[in-house]
């Protein structure tokens, strides 16, 4: 009895689990949104915040570059379960990390994550995306 009663329970918590629909494509998420929240993140040193809107605006940043990890984990756009999730929890936690400086105003402590924010991108890019660094041959006259 207690069986079925269980099962009758994961069956309705499995019927009533929230759906997700993709909207955009890595190449999108990464353009839209990873490429400009982590900036805001490599340059903080170039205008660093001053006044609370400042600070308010790069919690936003840091925020949704933590969050745009888990977008890249989602559904198909995981391109594999292994070192895919890896970089994208990664970027996950350097985005959480950098909201939690920024809601602290811990500007030197945001500074200190380029480099690891540096390496999540770096090596995912060097893994998953074709071509990157190489340089084309300059055409000849």
């Amino acid at each position: 009895m207690r069986t079925i009663v269980f099962l009758l329970l994961a069956g309705a918590a499995l019927a009533q689990a929230p759906t997700y629909e993709p909207v955009g494509s890595v190449s999108q998420v990464m353009i839209s949104i990873i490429y400009p929240t982590s900036d805001a993140i490599f340059y903080v040193q170039r205008n660093p915040p001053k006044t609370e809107k400042d600070w308010n605006d790069l919690q936003a940043e840091a925020l949704t570059l933590a969050e745009s990890g888990n977008l890249l984990m989602m559904g198909k756009r995981a391109r594999d379960q292994g070192d895919w999730i890896k970089e994208s929890r990664e970027l996950v936690e350097v985005g959480a990390a950098a909201y939690q400086a920024a809601l602290a105003k811990d500007l030197p402590a945001i500074v200190a994550l380029n480099q690891r924010l540096n390496d999540a991108c770096v090596v995912c890019h060097q893994q998953y995306r074709p071509n990157y660094r190489r340089r084309r041959a300059p055409a000849k006259n």
